[in-house]
């Protein structure tokens, strides 16, 4: 599995790609989560109500979420 630990704005771009696919597709955000899993990501909830990207199973952060993907 590779880490990335200085995500770079292509690498960014193509995750978040991923991540708007499988939430279109997806039927719930449980479901969302669940799939985002099998790519080796998560999602997490800051303290000041951001939800941010990471990868599993180091919890390395990688971009914040836009809201209106949980829309």
């Amino acid at each position: 599995m590779t880490i990335i630990v200085k995500p770079n704005a292509f690498v960014t771009k193509e995750v978040m790609q991923i991540v708007a696919r499988e939430r279109a597709v997806a039927l719930s955000e449980r479901e969302w989560k669940h799939r985002l899993a099998g790519y080796g990501y998560s999602i997490r909830d800051t303290v000041d109500g951001k939800r941010v990207l990471e990868t599993l199973p180091h919890r390395v952060e990688l971009c914040e979420l836009p809201a209106e993907l949980f829309n």
